[in-house]
């Protein structure tokens, strides 16, 4: 979550390059993340540079290394000897294993039950030996094997698992949210906590009676979920790591049977790319109405993408039919998004969704209250604007009408009479006349302009 599996995509950034994701490619190359995404890097000033293909999930070289020119002639020797890597880099047990050493690890008693910290696995005692000199824990409970995210330590990297996990109270909001709306099925891709929140529920309560499916790209699941619970699945190439079988959990979750409404939750890391993940969360959306072709019609999969506010150009862009939710999202263990903070250190991070805004009760304890001329909960610093007709607040401060830019903007922002914009009271006038190198328009820098694709 908060970006529940891993970021973006492409080698770091060369000078002013930018880099353009052309996307996945047919016949594409496979490093251990399922199969390579094709970039071009474009120079200030020079025309397009060499294609070429890199990591889908890694942004990071370090992380991931692999790269390969779109017209390099790779020798068999070398596809080989990747095949052979590929091959070592995946986890050494399979998830059917894991699903069955799970059953082992649930029979023994308490003071068996070992995981191992460094290797971030249950201990069979068969094994302690080959861990001896490791940390352990000691005394897996119950309650502990029903929340792997929390004994499960958020993995280093931060930008290829960029694993913030929802708030408890972001957590309990969604669910109570999804099944006011009637939902019985929830496709939880990237978002450990909500499937581990409705998990334990469903096994409490008698008459709870929603599902989830877990696609996250984090394999360590594999030990608490069995096959239909949980699908390694990388969200940045659409990448099924269990293969047709995993493909067909995954379509066969998305088949409403009995009238059970399904809807997807996705919380990508940020840094992530936007236009792969959009590309995927559309190979998904289309696996859920190749299902049931009558009923759909043109209608499409219900989603909620959680994403800062910031982006909300671009996945509107991707998803025209989706609109912003004023609730701010919070995580556990991310020091900026927390709830309850004011000015500009509130949460970022919103629900863009394909359902109608009115639908979606905020909660008023909270803040929010419904704007009748928007049809739509905002958040209580957001004022319906007469001018521009909405409420048009996006960080949860109060905006201001600017009669020049003809907009809202933020409150800490002045209208500018040498750029002809509103901006920071300090700021670097870009008064000249060459327009941006990317799409010739003036009014911003290369690096802000929105026809780029960019990490």
């Amino acid at each position: 979550e908060g970006g529940g599996a891993m970021a973006a995509a492409g080698p770091g950034r060369p000078g002013s390059a930018a880099l353009t994701l052309l996307g996945p490619a047919p016949g594409a190359p496979s490093c251990p993340h399922g199969p390579a995404l094709l970039f071009v890097k474009t120079s200030q000033g020079k025309e397009e540079g060499r294609r070429f293909y890199a990591c889908s999930a890694c942004r990071d070289r370090k992380d991931c290394n692999f790269f390969q020119w779109e017209d390099e002639k790779v020798s068999e020797t070398r596809l080989a000897a990747r095949e052979e890597y590929n091959r070592n880099h995946q986890p050494s047990f399979t998830h059917r294993q894991n699903v069955d050493r799970y059953k082992n690890f649930v029979l023994l008693p308490l003071s068996k039950r070992r995981f191992c910290q460094e290797c971030q696995q249950l201990l069979l005692p068969a094994e302690w030996e080959k861990h001896s000199d490791h940390q352990f824990l000691c005394d897996i409970t119950t309650a502990q094997l029903k929340s792997p995210s929390q004994l499960l330590y958020p993995l280093e990297n931060k930008k290829t698992n960029a694993q913030y996990l929802f708030a408890d109270r972001s957590c309990q909001f969604l669910l109570n949210l999804l099944t006011d709306l009637g939902f019985r099925r929830v496709l939880s891709v990237g978002t450990p906590r909500l499937h581990e929140m409705i998990q334990s529920k469903a096994s409490q309560e008698e008459e709870f009676s929603v599902r989830s499916l877990l696609l996250d790209i984090d394999f360590r699941y594999s030990q608490f979920y069995t096959e239909n619970e949980f699908c390694h699945y990388n969200m940045f190439n659409h990448h099924f790591f269990g293969g047709e079988a995993a493909r067909e959990t995954c379509r066969k979750f998305l088949y409403e049977e009995n009238g059970e409404k399904v809807i997807m939750v996705t919380d990508p890391p940020f840094g992530g790319l936007v236009e792969a993940l959009a590309t995927s969360f559309k190979k998904l959306m289309a696996m859920w109405k190749d299902t049931e072709k009558e009923g759909h019609g043109n209608k499409e999969m219900p989603m909620f993408w959680i994403f800062p506010y910031f982006f909300e150009s671009r996945i509107l862009d991707f998803f025209p039919s989706f609109s912003m939710m004023d609730y701010q999202v919070d995580y556990d263990n991310h020091a900026l998004y927390k709830h309850g903070k004011t000015g500009r250190r509130q949460s970022p991070v919103r629900i863009f969704t394909n359902l109608t805004p009115s639908m979606l009760v905020l909660p008023e304890e909270e803040g929010y209250r419904f704007c009748t001329v928007c049809q739509r909960y905002v958040s209580s610093g957001n004022q319906h604007c007469e001018i521009c007709n909405s409420c048009t607040s996006k960080d949860g401060r109060r905006w201001k009408h600017c009669v020049l830019c003809k907009k809202c903007v933020k409150p800490s922002w002045f209208h500018c009479n040498n750029c002809n914009f509103c901006t920071l009271q300090k700021h670097s006038c870009e008064k000249t006349d060459v327009g941006c190198f990317v799409c010739g328009k003036t009014g911003h820098k290369r690096s802000a302009c929105p026809s780029l694709s960019r990490t």
